[in-house]
């Protein structure tokens, strides 16, 4: 009985655990992408006397080329290659048809109350499907594969309990925003946040995992919602294996921050970090050089059509560029079906293929000295898209979309509205 990170890890262990417990579980699922895999290849030959030369189970190891795909320079192709290499040697597929934490759940590999692992931060996105997912140092991962296990302290929680009427030009985006704005980028530190309330429930799957992705810019071990019938349906087609729906039980939680979301207003991110935070209408006079819509953030079909809505029969500032990368190859197709991304080629915007590319600084989008950049991304440190000086700032893909006509940060509402505020 507890919140939902105790409940799932004692239906794992198959015993009550509480807050502060150290334990060692049997994971479902391990993943690592092109640029975690090497050094976890190390950590796994470390262990050879112990793992035989193979890893724990094929079937549940996952390795995805996304973050340089394809690949951009002769180091990245090198890197490629060595990964294909201990892949083939493991008999493990690579998936190499976007984001690793869309395509996970889009595989099945995500389900509820199951444990995943992942040598990438934002692994924490899995628990909008009510697992306890959560990102590993490479070595971590690299005896994870190994062994099938890990160890972990099962994290206390900090429940973000939302209501509210959502506004019209304020979306799920906006509200992760201002949640890193009330717990500070360290706010949740080794805590697990567990997001409930009207506002969630009512949320689709996407915009769930828009929430959950954004846990560890608050310093998150995971970010979970319970799962419920949306959750079900989205998984529908996706696996044919039982799996139970967890809830939180008279949970302890260690904070409970309410958030009424009636009267928010479309929030921008300035640099450097995630939470600092002002409304869009502040911030309009701030010159952008590129947008970018995309990443595991905001790069699903729901965003793409927010921002497609908004672009239909317009063209994008000469005084920019945009970048619209989809999260996986399902979305991509079913974009293109849609004419998402007809739309978004008619406005000027460059598609690319899906992959984490410009989030990272690696190439199809990277920044130059003093550039400012508007975009649906996670995250705006220092360096994260190319040179050091230029500036990110982050938003809804309303808000990307709607900076893309100006040309400056723009507050959604102006272009959404534009005939009711004239």
């Amino acid at each position: 009985m507890g919140t939902l990170a105790e409940e799932i890890f004692s239906y794992r262990l198959g015993r009550p655990v509480s807050a502060g417990d150290t334990v060692v579980v049997d994971v479902d699922h391990v993943m690592s992408h092109d640029t975690t895999t090497p050094l976890a290849i190390k950590a796994f030959r470390k262990l050879a006397e112990q793992n035989k030369g193979r890893v724990f189970d094929q079937k549940r190891s996952h390795i995805v080329f996304d973050h340089i795909i394809p690949a951009a320079t002769i180091q990245a192709a090198t890197l490629h290659r060595e990964v294909r290499t201990f892949a083939k040697e493991q008999e493990i597929p690579i998936l190499q048809e976007g984001i690793c934490h869309q395509v996970m759940p889009e595989k099945g590999f995500v389900l509820p109350g199951s444990i995943i692992v992942g040598a990438d931060s934002h692994s924490c996105t899995y628990g909008a499907f009510g697992a306890f997912g959560t990102g590993m140092g490479s070595t971590d991962i690299g005896v994870a594969y190994s062994t099938g296990r890990s160890w972990f302290r099962v994290p206390e929680t900090i429940n973000v309990h939302i209501t509210g009427q959502i506004p019209p030009g304020v979306f799920a985006k906006d509200i992760s925003l201002e949640i890193v704005r009330r717990l500070g980028v360290d706010g949740a530190n080794y805590r697990a946040l567990e997001y409930t309330g009207e506002v969630i429930e009512n949320f689709s799957m996407s915009e769930r995992m828009t929430f959950s992705n954004m846990a560890i810019e608050m310093g998150g071990k995971a970010g979970l919602i319970a799962a419920d019938e949306t959750t079900r349906e989205w998984l529908r087609g996706r696996t044919d294996k039982d799996y139970p729906l967890l809830r939180a039980h008279n949970p302890h939680y260690e904070q409970v921050i309410e958030i009424d979301v009636t009267n928010m207003k479309p929030l921008v991110a300035c640099p450097p970090d995630v939470n600092i935070v002002h409304p869009a209408e502040e911030v309009q006079d701030i010159k952008i050089d590129q947008v970018f819509l995309g990443t595991c953030t905001n790069g699903r079909l729901d965003d793409l059509e927010i921002a497609a809505n908004i672009l239909r029969g317009r063209t994008i500032s000469p005084d920019l560029r945009m970048v619209v990368i989809p999260a996986s190859r399902e979305i991509y197709l079913e974009a293109m079906r849609r004419g998402y991304l007809e739309i978004f080629a008619e406005a000027g915007a460059s598609v690319g293929t899906p992959g984490c590319g410009p989030c990272i600084g690696r190439h199809f989008g990277v920044l130059a000295p003093g550039e400012r950049a508007m975009t649906t991304m996670n995250r705006n440190f220092t360096g994260r898209m190319g040179d050091p000086t230029a500036e990110i700032y982050l938003g809804s893909p309303a808000t990307v979309a709607a900076t893309a006509l100006t040309g400056h940060i723009t507050d959604p509402r102006t272009v959404l509205f534009a005939e009711n505020l004239a």
